[in-house]
């Protein structure tokens, strides 16, 4: 963080200093009293079952809604006091701000922009799912004048949402990776996503660019609403691909292209949707200014970041485990079927579905969970093992998947999969973040498997 002074923060968020303004601020804000930083800000907030206020002892600083034991700024609201503060430091940086958005795959795209930009510069990038009005300040204040680029994922609950977003990191360089049906629940309709992922586009300034799918009508027309110059991925896009092959892990190869070149790329993450986030990357970093042999370069060694996305494991007796427990939806799930019917038909072995409930999908709920047994189905999944009666529409849809099994919820699916699940098979684990059936996964790494 750009070191400031108590009484500094004070003035950039409009509060009261309560202890000695001369307090020197320099660490990163901070949320989680048990894990203090340094030197750092401790954000204090009050909510329904716990409040920050009670754990500020022994605090170096604290931003709060009232005095506490540590030098306290008092403001009204520590939530949009901490987003002043990001916006305030943001101003003070010289680096290139780089924002996404999109309903799946922003991480995937965030974590290979990251590893691009890091072999280019110092980067600082959005940590685990912190794309809300607390995640984005919290990285914004992560970075300090040595940092070249700042690389900020963006979700949205709400029409809005993005935009006070883009108030807070304001971005030279914005991608909208696509619009899907991730939180439909909360818009009701497509057109509606679409409506509040185009902010962040309609926030880039004249000299800044716009990063958009191809591939993806809705996000596409969102040329329209940017004063930024377009630039475009897909495979229809400025940032191209071709001749995309699968190893017997479903880890892509293909060739990479922009403005006449064409690169040779092998990408070490599993699963075919791994290239449209990678072109997305390098498309922003192109539009950073980063060479694309370098680009492209950087790509073939980026290693996941982020935990429980896709994440392979092989057990000492050779069963392999996809662990990508961290969210699903509609899409990425469906994805990740094909990735685990890839790796059983490459490597001759039967493929396990552990999947549980994709949340916020509102009304449509039922029949997406549905959809997505007809997929499994339709890819050949030799086992379904549902978890939870609101994942049970993924069994209704399964019909001609080789066997559906239901579990009432973590500890029967455990059970059944240590019990089932022999060392020649391939097993994926999904479900929204609620669900937490990485247990599953862990389970069966750390436990083994009971089957003979």
């Amino acid at each position: 963080m750009i070191p400031l002074t108590l009484g500094e923060v004070a003035a950039a968020v409009g509060g009261e200093v309560h202890g000695d303004p001369a307090v020197p601020v320099t660490g990163p804000a901070y949320l989680d009293s048990r894990t203090p930083v340094a030197d750092g800000l401790f954000v204090a907030i009050a909510g329904e079952r716990v409040d920050g206020h009670d754990f500020a002892d022994g605090a170096h600083a604290v931003l709060g809604s009232r005095p506490t034991s540590a030098p306290t700024v008092v403001v009204a609201d520590p939530v949009v006091a901490l987003g002043r503060l990001g916006r305030h430091v943001a101003d003070r940086l010289d680096a290139t701000l780089l924002a996404l958005t999109g309903s799946q795959g922003k991480t995937g795209t965030k974590d290979y922009l990251a590893a691009v930009l890091g072999a280019a510069g110092t980067t600082v990038a959005t940590a685990g799912n912190g794309n809300n009005e607390l995640g984005v300040p919290l990285t914004v204040l992560r970075a300090d004048a040595a940092t070249s680029y700042l690389v900020v994922e963006m979700g949205a609950r709400g029409i809005g949402h993005v935009r006070y977003l883009c108030e807070i990191a304001p971005p030279r360089i914005g991608a909208v990776i696509n619009v899907g049906t991730a939180h439909i629940g909360e818009f009701g309709s497509r057109e509606a996503i679409a409506a509040a992922k185009g902010e962040l586009v309609e926030s880039l300034p004249a000299e800044g660019t716009a990063v958009l799918n191809a591939d993806d009508a809705l996000t596409a027309a969102m040329a329209e609403r940017t004063a930024a110059t377009v630039l475009t991925f897909g495979e229809r896009g400025d940032v191209a691909w071709r001749g995309v092959e699968l190893d017997d892990l479903g880890r892509p190869s293909l060739e990479l292209g922009h403005d006449g070149t064409w690169l040779p790329l092998a990408l070490t993450q599993t699963g075919r949707h791994q290239v449209a986030s990678a072109a997305a990357a390098a498309a922003m970093a192109v539009a950073a200014g980063v060479p694309f042999a370098d680009v492209v370069a950087a790509l073939a060694t980026a290693e996941p970041a982020s935990p429980w996305r896709m994440e392979l494991h092989e057990r000492a007796d050779g069963l392999i485990v996809v662990n990508d427990a961290y969210n699903a939806n509609p899409a990425s799930t469906v994805a990740a079927l094909d990735a685990l019917a890839g790796i059983g038909a490459r490597r001759g072995r039967r493929t396990v579905a552990v999947l549980g409930e994709m949340k916020e999908l509102g009304a449509g709920a039922r029949a997406s969970h549905c959809e997505v047994g007809e997929a499994a189905a339709g890819l050949g999944i030799d086992v379904l093992v549902v978890v939870g009666e609101a994942a049970g529409g993924i069994a209704e849809g399964a019909a001609g998947c080789g066997t559906v099994v239901r579990t009432a919820g973590r500890d029967e699916a455990v059970a059944w999969v240590r019990k089932n699940v022999a060392a020649g098979d391939v097993v994926l684990v999904k479900a929204s973040r609620g669900a937490a059936l990485e247990v599953v996964a862990d389970a069966l790494l750390e436990g083994g498997s009971d089957a003979p």
